[in-house]
């Protein structure tokens, strides 16, 4: 049988525009959305006539996110308590299948220092710094002049400093700490928990309205540590087993089922061997793409 010679360009270039994308949108279901857009326009376009495949499908996927964050903009205005992108989880295991997409070029504080960025700067820096196009091919897809672009590119690297992740703690480094965690959190532990937090922690949790969840961000060692004591109170129950440590957006994490049935993912960022940020997701419309067997 024939090979589509269209589906195999796409298909060595599904992961770099699954990474655009999901920078772009922060979401698992638009970034597929997207990705399949791209395709119809690419599968129907003769090959002839493309002088750069990859180049014209970044092209594309880069100008359906920027439609996708103009017409989402007012969602977002409304959008109930802390937004935070949807996880990318990872088994550990060492012969967990591949994601579709590289969790660690893709950490929760990148996406939210991108998030805070006007949608032509955010295709701007990312076309430029992650996927090397020209100014001139920039300015193509987000409607300005080179020159223009230029400036764009400039102003978000200045938001951008320090937002990278930096190097991923092996796990013998990182599971002592997430154990401990757990076992401060599910206990109310208040001392542990601010003997593990760094003073600037921050806890983002995202329910998006659908489940109960902080409305906003907490910042400091003592608002954090209080937060998950109080949470320790109201369970009433004992504290169940470490669940397997995973790789959520390219830092150690986990998957639990939550009272009321809520299946919640919790991601840590940890620096100096403190806890600088505690991520957490009940929002169940950014977990639907999370498998039956993800507890």
């Amino acid at each position: 049988m024939q090979t589509d010679p269209h589906l195999m360009l796409f298909q060595r270039e599904r992961r770099r525009l699954a990474g655009l994308a999901y920078r772009m949108t922060g979401s698992v279901a638009d970034t597929e959305d997207i990705l399949q857009q791209a395709w119809m326009r690419f599968a129907g376009r003769p090959l002839a006539g493309i002088i750069d495949p990859a180049r014209f499908l970044g092209t594309v996927v880069a100008r359906l996110c920027l439609d996708h964050l103009k017409s989402a903009r007012a969602r977002r205005e409304h959008y109930v308590g802390a937004w935070l992108p949807d996880p990318l989880v990872q088994d550990n295991a060492p012969d967990a299948e591949q994601s579709w997409i590289v969790a660690e070029d893709v950490g929760i504080a990148l996406i939210l220092t991108l998030d805070r960025l006007t949608p032509e700067m955010r295709a701007a820096f990312l076309l430029r710094d992650a996927f090397d196009y020209s100014f001139d091919e920039i300015a193509t897809v987000v409607g300005r002049t080179p020159a223009t672009c230029r400036q764009l590119v400039s102003r978000a690297r200045k938001r951008m400093a320090g937002a990278e992740p930096g190097p991923a703690l092996p796990p013998e480094q990182s599971a002592p700490i997430v154990a401990a965690f757990w076992r401060a959190a599910r206990t109310g532990d208040m001392q542990a928990l601010t003997d593990l937090f760094a003073e600037e922690i921050e806890v983002h949790t995202d329910g998006g309205g659908k489940v109960p969840a902080a409305i906003n961000v907490l910042r400091g060692r003592r608002r954090a540590a209080g937060l998950f004591v109080g949470l320790a109170r109201k369970r009433h129950l004992p504290p169940p087993p470490l669940p397997p440590l995973r790789t959520i957006n390219g830092v150690p994490g986990f998957v639990t089922r939550e009272p009321g049935n809520v299946l919640q993912t919790t991601a840590i960022g940890i620096r100096a061997g403190k806890i600088v940020a505690v991520w957490i997701v009940r929002n169940p419309d950014k977990l639907r793409h999370l498998n039956e067997n993800a507890v």
